[in-house]
Order: structure tokens, then sequence, then C-alpha cells
């Protein structure tokens, strides 16, 4: 037993699993969600079935019936004397369907890779004898890579020197570099709700303390809790994505900007602006309301959503003391990032507007193509209209998006449950479902979708599979 996870923690968690079936597998397969979605642990272990039954108003029948299913598909161990432990999952390749071709994994929502990377990749690889001329450990970045990055800001209209760029492996790395040097055990952290899970994740996991501000896909941030927040927790850092928000799809307007720029000024808070997804534009109407350039922004930035999700090269833009401490910090997590992939990006970087257009006419044919299918197949649903990024928000009516995603999943169909993005809980009635696979995909997809809901709506069960993790 690695960790303990209290009834009360247990029930938060597990937000809106009540379907219309049996109230044990629905609660089981909550509890499955959790797992899957690595938001429990393996080796944690559970509340006493009379324990969780109190705080679920549950009977304790009902929650031993449903930690008998848990045992039953091998999610859990219960041992006299010790109580019920979660197990390690059962797959090869976490994260994804075992090799199968009517199996869609929509949990990645990443576009295909831009049809001209080979090419870039053939070029790098012939300079090869240069590149293992290097020593290979460079916890900044290669010096090339990071001239034309500053170039891509001063583009953008943020004169940037290169001492204000450091090359990481990724966003994600990016991210938990970020919280693991700038932010200690107990400080408050801001980070929108819903949000990028694997960025709460990074500072969950330094032991950081989350304050969810709500952002809307229709409605937008609010700015009045952002304010509340701001003025009465002082956050050391608030984590933020501002340009086609993902999972909303949505874009801060000049009034949000302002207010979070104040109120970070105002608290002293570090402001991490995630923008992964900014350059990722279908048909917005303007630009957006970008943030000006200030000491206390630090912006993070990679290659995955734009070019291909293999090509394992972000970046960090700020203030030249900021870089030199996380520069510092790195070697605890990796000494730098791989040559060959440097030299890649060094030739996709000054590329990117030419990069962005294409994928925007990638992402048009999904998102319309998906929208489409969403409303002719659930009419009741709020399917919104976004104008760039990878995925909708969507509004499902009723709190069942766990058991409607445990039900896709056992007919081949791997979605993210809304609670999945949610800070403090909640987001049951939300789904995310990107569109960045091809039309005939989507379509297929919600296909299946409508099935499984026809499914949670009747009460009816499916066992669940056990092959899903990873949200992108």
């Amino acid at each position: 037993m690695d960790s303990r996870i209290s009834a009360r923690a247990l029930a938060a968690a597990l937000g809106g699993w009540r379907g219309s079936g049996p109230a044990y597998e629905a609660l089981a397969d909550g509890v499955r969600l959790l797992c899957l979605d690595n938001r429990l642990a393996p080796s944690t272990a559970l509340p006493a079935e009379r324990e969780l039954a109190a705080a679920l108003s549950l009977s304790r029948t009902t929650v031993a019936a449903a930690y008998r299913s848990l045992r039953e598909t091998g999610h859990i161990e219960s041992l006299r004397g010790s109580g019920s432990v979660t197990l390690p999952l059962r797959r090869s390749d976490p994260g994804r369907l075992e090799a199968d071709a009517d199996s869609i994994d929509l949990q990645q929502a990443s576009p295909a890779a831009w049809p001209g990377l080979p090419a870039v990749i053939a070029e790098a690889a012939a300079q090869a004898p240069a590149l293992v001329a290097r020593i290979g450990y460079d916890v900044v970045g290669d010096p090339s890579l990071r001239a034309a990055i500053a170039d891509h800001y001063t583009a953008r209209g943020l004169s940037t020197a290169p001492d204000q760029i450091l090359v990481t492996t990724g966003a994600q790395s990016a991210i938990h570099l970020i919280a693991s040097v700038l932010i200690g055990r107990a400080d408050r952290v801001m980070l929108e709700t819903p949000t990028y899970p694997h960025a709460a994740d990074a500072f969950r996991r330094v032991g950081a303390r989350l304050i969810g501000v709500p952002v809307d896909a229709e409605t937008g941030w609010d700015i009045e809790r952002a304010e509340q927040s701001f003025a009465r927790a002082l956050p050391s850092l608030a984590y933020l994505m501002p340009d086609f928000h993902n999972p909303t799809g949505r874009t801060m307007d000049p009034r949000e900007v302002d207010a979070f720029l104040s109120g970070a000024r105002g608290a002293g808070t570090l402001l991490v602006l995630d923008e992964t997804t900014g350059q990722l534009d279908i048909d917005r109407r303007g630009d957006a309301a970008p943030f000006p350039d200030d000491d206390r922004i630090i912006r993070v930035a990679s290659l995955g959503k734009t070019v291909w999700g293999g090509l394992r090269v972000g970046w960090v833009r700020a203030a030249p003391d900021i870089i030199r401490r996380l520069a510092s910090g790195r070697p605890v997590h990796d000494l730098g990032t791989p040559e060959l992939e440097q030299a890649i990006a060094t030739r996709l970087v000054p590329r990117l507007d030419e990069i962005a257009r294409q994928r925007g006419e990638l992402l048009r044919a999904g998102r319309d193509a998906l929208r489409s299918a969403l409303i002719d197949a659930f009419p009741e649903w709020d399917v919104p209209r976004v104008s760039g990024g990878v995925s909708m928000w969507v509004g499902i009516g009723e709190p069942l998006s766990t058991p409607l995603v445990m039900n896709a999943r056992s007919r081949g169909l791997a979605l993210s449950a809304g609670s999945r993005f949610a800070v403090e809980g909640g987001h049951d009635r939300r789904l995310r479902v990107p569109f960045t696979a091809p039309p005939a995909t989507l379509e297929r997809a919600v296909g299946i979708l409508r099935a499984a809901w026809d499914d949670v709506r009747g009460g009816r069960t499916v066992p669940a599979r056990e092959d899903f993790a990873t949200v992108v």
C-alpha cells in the first residue's frame, strides 16, 4: 500500500457517477474510471465499505457489491485486515487501445503529423556528422533553435532575445520544470476549471494547493471569481490557456486579459501562459487579445499540436533571471533536449505560420464533420461552435459523463469524461470530444456514442475495458 484515499475525497473525485442502472455497478464504473485516468494510483487503499457508504448516502450492501465487481475485473484486491487496495492496470501499452481496426481513440487530441515533416527530418538527419560532434548535454537548448524561437516571438510583436528562451522536451516537461523550480509545498496555484489535467497533476505533485477559476465555452472566464481569488488567496502562480483553451476552445477577450494581468500584478503572481494550441486557428474573426510583455509572464509552447505529437520539443519564454533559475533546476529532471529533435525544430520554427495554415484546414474538416454529426445524433445536447483549437466541450444535459465514457470504451471508443478536466470535481454534464481525427472516423465515433448514450439512459451496463489512461 503506497497511499490512502479518504471516503470524503473519493466521493468528491467520483463526481456524477450515478446512472440509471444498478447503483453498485455505476459506483464500480466510477472507481474504474478514476483508475484508468490515473486519478487513483495503483496500491492506493480505498475507504472501508461502511465509511464510503456513509459518504455517498448508500447502503453498505451496495458498496460491498461495487467492491466485489471491482475485484472481479481485477481493479482492486481485498485482504483480510488490510482492506481494499487498487491494483496496477493490466495493459501492455498504457493510454491506447489494443491493436484493433475498429477501435477509435479520441483521448489523444492531436492531429496527424504535418505532411512536410518527413522531408525536414531527412534534411536534419543528413547533418548527422555535425550533430554528433557536439557534446549533446545542454539544459538551455541549441543556440540556433533558441534564436529561431526568439525571432518567432519578435515577429508576433513580442521583442525577444535568445537568453529569454529555454528549450525543453515538450510543453509537459516545461510545466513540470516550472512547478518543481518555482512552486513550493502548500503554495497556492490558480488554474482554470476545466483545465489541462496533466498540468494540474504537475502542480499537485509538488504539493501545491489548487484554486479553480471557472471558464465556459459560451461565457468565457469568471472574472469576478478570478479577482476574488487573486485578492484573497494571493496565489504564487496562475496557469492559463488563454487562446483556444483546452478543452473549451474559448479565447480570452481584452477585458479578461486585463483582469488576469492586473490581478497578477496586484497579488505578485507569476502567470504561466500555455500557448500550445494558440496557433491552431480555423476561422477566428479578428486577432486574439494577446497578453502584453511583462516580466511576470512565462510562456510555454511546443511543436506537439502544430507539427506532430511525436516531436518532443517545447520551450519556455520568460525573463532571463527566470530562465536561469529553470536551467539550474533542470538537471534533476533531464540533461537536455535531444540534438536531432532540436535540429529538426530549428528548421520548423521559421515555418510555423505556414504550418498553422495547413493545420487550420485539416482541423476545419474535422470540426465541421463532428459538429454536424453531433447535432444530428444529439439534438438535445449543447454542441458549441469553436473557432480553433482541438476539441469541443459538449454539454450532455445530465451528470452522466462518467458512465457514458465507460460504456463507450466497452464499445471501442476512448473518450475522457468531463470530470477528468476538473480542478476540484464537477463537469459531469460535459464531455470533451476532440476533432483531430479524420471526418469519417469522427462520424463513426458519434454513432458509437449514440449507442452508448442510449444504453446509459436506458440503465443497461456493459463491462469496462482496461486499456486507457492518457489525455493530451
